[in-house]
């Protein structure tokens, strides 16, 4: 035979951003080796009439690092359509780790990243067949993956490593910083594409103590970033704090010579509008010479939430309380009324703050003692009660003895501002947040999304737009050199799928995890075939493959593989 593999006939978008054309691919030994033409026979025919024929998709922002010891599908990206994906991201992972810090990892990834700590230790346990961050690869490798993999080396385990407990305390010691600094390079000689960290007010991990990037010095940072610059390859990518933003940022793209990417630029970040100015002073910065460049993302910011744990209200003052007091006084503040004056005001449509109408972008997501209210803003409810959205959404939290389900945009709601950060030229597609944030939301549809949404029904991209920022856009900027374009020669990672149907389904809550855990899942509609290094991992909405056996994935050290 010519091939294994022929996809015939469809439309090929190549993810440069060139014109569709229609034609086909022929595949052998895992690789294009025929595109556009294919004459010959092959093995298996795949029919793409009418159908898309694209790259493969590439994740850049997800948190499957400890996902992926048990869940060798990563599952539910490859659903839709994604190929490949970077882990490591915000400066998290589980390696280098230490035995004695293995609970306190897990513990970490618990609080920061809204995992299951039951999921967790049941998935991963305690004894691991790794201590280093090359021997994680390895032992990624060696079990094997349906899709590609590749990891940036986190912030967060390195400082435990080094300094241990007191990571979360204190500065590092010259001494200490000297030793990550070796650990960093030593881990991007084994494959790391890059270093992650976070100076997020909003990531605390156990016991409620800020994870330990947080009690970096900036000159630290930029002494470990150096060793990007010793290798010549890698980036930094960085979730966004007091401490660390454009002009940090720009330190670490001129010292370094290496991108720096960071989460996220939302709508809404500043307030109305305040988008604009980080737009404008990365367009600044890129001017400079300097490659810095944020992650934006297509889809609202959603979280599901319960009352016994609304920790979506985190940063509003008045539920400091709620948060010191245990379940009984939890329903106590919420039975009183001057708690609930003193929400309604916080809460008030002129309110300088992101919870400005929060009822208004709430969704009733499950509500036991009335199903009939799901899917509706609790603003809409409440007007049709005649009562305050307030009391209406405490009402309903207090009936279901607190095991409603709500589920807020916090951000990202505007479609106008959206539209802007994603026709940006200087922003990067990510956050999907695959792996992290459960129970409690679900990105990691983010690529039918955007084909669906931003192409099919709105028109903002183009076709070719779209799968650019799905492929070759982020594939590029991660140094993911052979992956995010259709070319003879290089791997085969293949995403069929249909432009008329494509799209995410609505979320869904399943009890897949370990330890019977939950998450929220989203089907995808009108993926057709997904292949990964030509073989077809993916058909008709259906795994392709024994997820016991032999998996394609392969893992992309320092951004292709090996």
């Amino acid at each position: 035979m010519d091939y294994d593999i022929k996809i015939a006939g469809g439309t090929l978008v190549d993810g440069t951003g060139a014109p569709g054309v229609r034609g086909d691919v022929g595949i052998r030994g895992g690789r294009v080796v025929a595109l556009g033409k294919a004459p010959g026979h092959a093995r298996r025919t795949l029919a793409a009439d009418g159908l898309v024929v694209a790259p493969g998709f590439v994740d850049i922002h997800t948190h499957y690092d400890a996902q992926v010891l048990w869940d060798r599908m990563m599952t539910i990206s490859p659903w839709h359509g994604v190929t490949t994906v970077v882990a490591g991201n915000c400066g998290f992972g589980v390696a280098p780790t230490r035995a004695a810090h293995r609970e306190l990892i897990l513990r970490t990834l618990e609080n920061v990243e809204g995992m299951s700590y039951a999921a967790l230790r049941a998935g991963v346990g305690l004894d691991w067949p790794f201590e280093t961050f090359g021997e994680y690869l390895d032992t990624v490798e060696a079990r094997g993956t349906a899709i590609n993999f590749s990891a940036l080396l986190g912030h967060t385990p390195l400082r435990l490593y080094v300094m241990g407990e007191e990571a979360t305390e204190r500065e590092a010691t010259d001494e200490e910083i000297r030793r990550m600094r070796a650990l960093v390079r030593e881990a991007l000689e084994a494959g790391a594409i890059g270093f992650a960290t976070s100076k997020a007010a909003t990531h605390v991990g156990y016991a409620g103590k800020p994870v330990p990037s947080r009690a970096a010095h900036m000159d630290e940072i930029r002494f470990l970033a150096g060793a990007l610059k010793e290798v010549g390859r890698g980036l930094v990518q960085a979730t966004v704090g007091k401490e660390l933003f454009h002009e940090e940022f720009a330190v670490l793209a001129r010292e370094t010579g290496r991108p720096v990417t960071w989460t996220a630029l939302l709508s809404g970040m500043g307030g109305p509008g305040g988008y604009r100015r980080h737009l404008e002073r990365t367009a600044e910065l890129r001017t400079q010479g300097l490659h810095v460049v944020p992650q934006v993302t297509c889809r609202p910011l959603n979280f599901e939430y319960q009352y016994s744990d609304p920790f979506i209200f985190g940063s509003m003052d008045v539920f400091d309380p709620v948060f010191r007091t245990d379940r009984a006084g939890r329903i106590a503040l919420y039975r009183d009324p001057g708690f609930r004056r003193r929400v309604k005001e916080r809460s008030a449509p002129d309110a300088r703050s992101v919870f400005q109408s929060w009822y208004e972008r709430t969704v009733i997501a499950t509500n036991p003692q009335d199903p009939g209210s799901e899917e509706h803003s609790v603003g809409d409810v409440a007007r049709a009660r005649g009562v305050h959205p307030v009391d209406l959404a405490l009402d309903i939290a207090l009936q279901t003895d607190l095991t409603a389900r709500f589920r807020m945009a916090v951000m990202n709601f505007d479609e106008g501002e959206v539209r802007d950060l994603l026709t940006d030229p200087h922003c990067v597609l990510g956050l999907s947040d695959a792996g992290a944030h459960a129970s409690q939301l679900c990105d990691a549809c983010y690529s039918t999304h955007l084909l669906g949404h931003w192409v099919r029904e709105t028109g903002t991209l183009s076709l070719e737009q779209g799968v650019r920022m799905l492929t070759s856009t982020p594939a590029a900027l991660f140094g993911l050199t052979d992956r995010g374009r259709l070319a003879e020669g290089l791997p085969a990672d293949v995403t069929v799928f249909d432009p008329a149907t494509v799209g995410a389904g609505g979320l869904k809550r399943v009890h897949d995890l370990p330890h019977a855990a939950d998450r929220l899942i989203s089907e995808a509609a009108g993926i057709h075939a997904v292949l990964v290094n030509g073989t077809v991992v993916r058909f008709e909405g259906r795994d392709a493959l024994d997820v016991e056996g032999p998996l394609p994935g392969r893992v992309l050290r320092g951004g292709h593989a090996a």
